[in-house]
């Protein structure tokens, strides 16, 4: 039986790899509706007939990562088997998760926290995880109000030529942003990742500059960006612990982009001289389809980076992300994320906080116009509690300037929130002022008076 399914196994394998050479259709889904017959066909033999190894390596992997549906129930039961094993190992938190990959990370969202981590500042290449910060940076255009979803992006000629996966895009046609990030978050489109760069900075070489620069913001000290789709190139590399914080700053600043990661199929369309074509999407996160919670985010392979992969989940008010790096296949890939999301929503709850039912004492001011200062918590305290934490024992403690003088600032720090779990402090939040206060001059200081006696 063994050697039946090994000779299966090769069969399918040298069908893949014949079928990527001569394929007319070559990687794509597309279904033509209108316009130019063949022409899709055309380009796919071109593309397969590059000389550029880079290239026909992205093609390669590309087209594995659409596993057949025997695959897809292998995955599956895969992400089955280790719900089973987290659910057992629910009730020891030092339970070590054995992973196979080159390198792997899991953190907790809302406090970035890292749950498991393994060789996590090694540099490896990052295959189309890459696109991760591609998709951060136009997110952050978006919400700086330097581009909006209706706009209308030019393709160059330069951004029509990438190779690997693409949604061949033509040279000089124009597609919405809300359909580029389409084309990037579902079908890992580089040519629409190049379009939106050079919509965004100018040209990729300037927008890797950004990605560069906000990778540096971020603290990701593993990590330089050459281009912003992830074909490898020398010198373009990131870490597992790095790939963890720029999907958690995607995913807690930006949580709209799930409306494009979790989408598993979707169609565009080009349109051109040469008329109106169809174009399908097909989302290469197989965990999509298959595991509670899921919201995104992003999976990259090519031959060099091995099989990559960025899972994104949320159950219980609980984000977690778990980065997978140069896996040997898909469904290890796979698997191993399904691992660590189930070993942290099995063994971690979070905890959050508000301050909204906090009783805020009066603040005084002085020397200011205003006697007394508005105040709020800063924002949301969150902690992660591993097993055997009582969330419920968190105890907090308001400590707050009685006094404060004016000039005063909106948002100025006048105070503190302070947590403690077993009388040992796990983090505090500031307390800041709701408003802006001058300092008084002579001319207040006569109006008071007046208002105080007459």
């Amino acid at each position: 039986m063994k050697k039946i399914r090994a000779i299966r196994r090769n069969v399918f394998i040298l069908f893949l790899a014949f079928a990527v050479m001569f394929s007319s259709t070559g990687v794509l889904h597309a279904q033509q509706t209108s316009g130019a017959n063949g022409d899709g066909d055309k380009k796919a033999s071109e593309e397969v007939t590059k000389e550029h190894e880079e290239e026909y390596d992205q093609i390669v992997f590309d087209e594995l990562d659409n596993v057949d549906e025997q695959q897809m129930n292998e995955i599956e039961e895969a992400i089955s088997e280790t719900e089973i094993n987290n659910e057992q190992a629910a009730g020891d938190a030092n339970v070590l998760v054995d992973i196979s990959a080159a390198a792997a990370v899991l953190m907790e969202g809302s406090t970035g926290e890292i749950i498991y981590a393994k060789n996590e500042t090694k540099e490896l290449r990052p295959a189309s995880i890459t696109k991760i910060m591609t998709l951060l940076l136009i997110f952050e255009a978006l919400d700086q109000g330097k581009i909006s979803l209706t706009d209308s992006v030019s393709v160059s000629e330069h951004a029509a030529s990438m190779g690997g996966s693409q949604v061949y895009l033509e040279p000089f046609e124009t597609q919405d942003v809300n359909t580029m990030i389409k084309c990037i978050s579902i079908a890992s489109a580089n040519d629409a990742s190049v379009a939106m760069a050079e919509f965004i900075a100018g040209s990729e070489e300037a927008f890797v500059k950004m990605m560069n620069e906000k990778a540096a913001s971020l603290g990701m000290k593993n990590t330089h960006f050459v281009n912003c789709y992830g074909l490898d190139t020398d010198g373009h590399y990131t870490s597992a612990l790095d790939v963890a914080r720029m999907s958690r700053e995607l995913i807690m600043k930006y949580p709209q982009i799930s409306n494009y990661s979790t989408v598993w199929m979707d169609t565009i369309v080009h349109t051109t001289r040469k008329g109106q074509t169809e174009f399908g999407l097909t989302n290469t996160n197989k965990l999509i389809k298959s595991y509670q919670g899921i919201t995104g985010l992003k999976t990259g392979s090519t031959g060099l980076a091995k099989y990559c992969l960025s899972a994104t989940a949320r159950r219980d008010d609980m984000d977690l992300i778990a980065v997978i790096m140069a896996a040997p296949d898909p469904k290890l890939r796979f698997g191993e994320a399904a691992k660590l999301l189930n070993y942290g929503f099995a063994n971690c709850t979070i905890y959050k906080d508000d301050g909204a039912d906090i009783t805020m004492p009066i603040v005084k001011v002085k020397k200011g116009i205003a006697e007394e200062l508005k105040v709020k918590v800063e924002g949301t305290f969150s902690h992660l509690c591993t097993k055997g934490v009582v969330p419920s024992e968190i105890t907090r403690e308001v400590t707050i300037n009685e006094f404060v003088t004016a000039p005063i600032k909106e948002n100025d720090t006048v105070g503190y929130v302070t947590y403690y779990y077993n009388q040992t402090e796990i983090g505090k939040v500031g307390i800041v002022a709701a408003e802006n206060i001058r300092q008084a001059n002579f001319a207040d200081y006569f109006l008071r008076l007046l208002a105080k006696y007459f």
